[in-house]
């Protein structure tokens, strides 16, 4: 994991004092992300030195190098992912000012009681006096937090904030983190659906596979609104969006193409679903695990060895957290390959092609943020309570559509294109409306 830290170092104001330092930093392995001097003093400058280094390397050893140098010392340091993260990232206000007491009588007692009853009598008011259609229940039971696992809902909570906080800046809705101390799936089925009046879509997130396909499937069936797994989806829709770009640019029809899936967990198993319901006729996909397996089958692909796949399939996506896994051998001339393990890829996009891919990229351009957000609020503004496929592959399009000189998807804090994909998805979610009608 690479950590990023804040240094505050006192040096000499004279030449080639800071480019000692600047040395040392580099010789210890750390990256220099930022440099800044912030204070003069009489005959001293203090600098501010943003350090980027792998968590493997001890912080400590570099201060004591710095240390030694003549006339230099540190003089202070802080986190600044900690400290982004200190009070938490985000909050509840008031959309009203309560500045009266007849402001407060109305949206209090006792006239919030007239509303009430109008939402008793037409349930579906609800939409029109509430904030219900612009919130989101961001569930979470911490078994499966980004690549750390089973580390508990409370130590998830950072990452519930923060897809709260990007759904709140990117397109206005409220998420609200729900943390279960529980990994029974149908407790969780039971809890998901006795708290759903209080939202307007379910948000699943990091829950460990088998397990959430189960409680996904189930919720669907229970709650009269949109569910969404986004370590299934989420992830599936910028894949296909980053491999329709992929496949444009080389030239290839991905629907032609027999497709390989290594890693079946909740993201292997979203992306070969989603592809099958493209319109890719052969999907082949390995894992270890024999429910994997069968789950692959059930969707009419193959399951196969790691060998088998890369020997077999024309386009490959590894998410399996293993680096390294595979080796520049296994690499058939013009395949295209997306290794998306963070922060180490099953194999390195440049070792990739020099061994005869025609197209390879790795985890850091396939964020799922750049679906989710869209999603949801087309989804919530369109009224409907189920996410289709239709509706998911809406999404792909759109960002491949919207990618710009040779990237593959468009840039994560674009907030155009994340209202292009809002609006892709309420289209495709009111044409199937009326379809269905």
């Amino acid at each position: 994991m690479r950590i990023v830290e804040i240094l505050l170092v006192e040096a000499p104001h004279k030449p080639g004092y800071m480019a000692k330092v600047l040395g040392v930093i580099g010789s210890f392995g750390a990256t220099v992300e930022g440099l800044n001097a912030v204070r003069r003093l009489d005959k001293d400058t203090v600098w501010e030195v943003t350090v980027e280094y792998d968590d493997s390397l001890s912080i400590d050893d570099l201060f004591a190098q710095i240390n030694q140098l003549p006339e230099t010392c540190i003089t202070g340091k802080s986190d600044r992912v900690f400290n982004r993260h200190k009070q938490g990232k985000i909050q509840t206000v008031s959309r009203v000012a309560i500045d009266s007491l007849e402001i407060l009588r109305d949206v209090y007692t006792p006239g919030v009681a007239r509303v009430c009853q109008a939402i008793q009598q037409n349930p579906e008011k609800i939409k029109e006096f509430t904030n219900i259609q612009n919130t989101v229940a961001i569930v979470t039971n911490g078994t499966a937090i980004l690549g750390l696992g089973d580390i508990g809902p409370e130590a998830g909570l950072p990452v519930m904030e923060g897809k709260a906080a990007i759904l709140a800046e990117i397109v206005g809705l409220s998420g609200v983190p729900i943390l279960l101390k529980e990994k029974d799936p149908l407790k969780i089925i039971e809890i998901v659906e006795a708290i759903s009046p209080s939202f307007g879509a379910i948000l699943l997130e990091d829950i460990k596979a088998p397990e959430c396909f189960t409680i996904e499937e189930e919720l669907i069936k229970r709650v009269n609104k949109p569910v969404f797994h986004d370590d299934q989806h989420g992830t599936a829709m910028v894949v296909l969006a980053a491999l329709l770009s992929a496949t444009k640019q080389s030239g290839v029809d991905l629907k032609e193409k027999i497709f390989g899936q290594i890693g079946l967990g909740a993201a292997g198993m979203g992306i070969c679903n989603l592809l099958s319901e493209y319109g890719v006729q052969q999907v082949v996909g390995c894992d270890l695990s024999d429910e994997a397996q069968k789950k692959l089958r059930s969707l009419g692909g193959t399951p196969m060895t790691l060998d088998e796949v890369m020997a077999t399939a024309d386009v490959v996506v590894a998410t399996t957290g293993v680096k390294g896994l595979i080796k520049p051998e296994m690499v058939r001339e013009g395949q295209i390959i997306m290794a998306l393990t963070n922060p180490d890829p099953e194999i390195e996009p440049s070792l990739a092609l020099e061994n005869g891919a025609l197209f390879a990229t790795c985890g850091k351009v396939v964020n799922n943020m750049l679906a989710f957000p869209g999603l949801f609020r087309g989804t919530l503004d369109a009224g409907v309570i189920e996410i289709t496929h239709q509706m998911k592959i809406a999404v792909s399009e759109t960002l491949s559509n919207l990618a710009r000189d040779g990237a593959l998807v468009p840039a994560s804090l674009n907030k155009e294109a994340h209202n292009k994909v809002a609006q892709a998805v309420y289209n495709a979610a009111i044409k199937q409306k009326n379809e269905f009608l």
